[in-house]
């Protein structure tokens, strides 16, 4: 079967690397719209909890390889996505023609676009498709997923991440989806810097914080971390703003708010959050 006839084949196999906190009820997401998935971690408590959901759990990323039609990745750092997709038993050994890569870890773009090179060579898709929204949209299945890469894979795709996004977006080609991800991030955290700074001055002043969210909300200081003051979760993650801070040097775009930003925002905690409502 060539590779055109192949692309046009509807994806009814998904492998999942990563079962972490958002890996897991993503692939459950999947198993839930009709799709038979495949599981791996190197974890053990994650590997239960997936079995408990029922999925399928595989002891190595070749057979993932060899059975998907599609992978799905979930882990932490770069070297972990290029070591799954290009290292000795990698799914470039494995993936079949036609197959596609989604990699929903958040990474450098010239990452994905270097990878993209590689999977073009051997036939197979590539997408970048970080999520947003946190771990309620996660459970929820009301992620937005920003997607970079060629449109007949995504189009393959869309599919499967709207099993769990609410909002599956083609925003360009390879490393885009990483770098709208980056965009939304750096605004989220100037947000929740801004809205902590000015909710301890409130309370300090001795006004009723719920009251006065519940008021803003109808006004122009709206935004969605205020909106969820005391529910997120507060996971940030350094690594994430290191790399929007490390691309903007390199494209030599000077960032001074989002340089404080990085700073304050580390200070910040779901506890710190939740104490000004008090």
């Amino acid at each position: 079967m060539n590779l055109e006839m192949t692309v046009k084949k509807k994806i009814k196999t998904c492998g999942v690397i990563g079962l972490g906190s958002m890996g897991l009820p993503m692939a459950k997401h999947m198993k839930k719209n009709g799709f038979n998935v495949i599981g791996f971690d190197i974890n053990e408590e994650s590997i239960e909890k997936a079995k408990l959901l029922g999925l399928q759990i595989s002891s190595s990323i070749k057979y993932i390889g060899e059975e998907s039609d599609l992978v799905l990745i979930m882990v932490q750092t770069d070297q972990q996505v290029k070591d799954i997709i290009s290292g000795g038993d990698g799914l470039l050994q494995t993936l079949k023609q036609g197959a596609i890569i989604c990699i929903a870890s958040s990474v450098s773009p010239f990452i994905c676009r270097e990878l993209e090179v590689l999977t073009k060579e051997k036939g197979i898709g590539l997408l970048d498709t970080p999520v947003c929204l946190g771990q309620q949209a996660a459970d929820n299945g009301t992620l937005t997923v920003f997607v970079g890469g060629e449109e007949q894979w995504f189009i393959r795709a869309k599919p499967v991440l709207e099993s769990f996004g609410e909002k599956v977006i083609l925003v360009g080609g390879s490393g885009v989806g990483q770098i709208a991800k980056t965009a939304n991030n750096l605004l989220l955290w100037a947000c929740i810097t801004a809205n902590y700074e000015v909710l301890t001055l409130a309370k300090a002043l001795e006004i009723d914080v719920e009251k006065l969210i519940a008021g803003l909300m109808h006004s122009s200081g709206a935004n969605w971390s205020l909106s969820r003051w005391g529910k997120s979760t507060g996971k940030w993650s350094e690594k994430d703003m290191d790399v929007a801070l490390d691309l903007a040097q390199q494209v030599k775009v000077p960032m001074p708010l989002s340089g404080l930003v990085d700073q304050l925002v580390k200070n910040i905690n779901q506890e710190k959050m939740r104490d000004l409502l008090k």
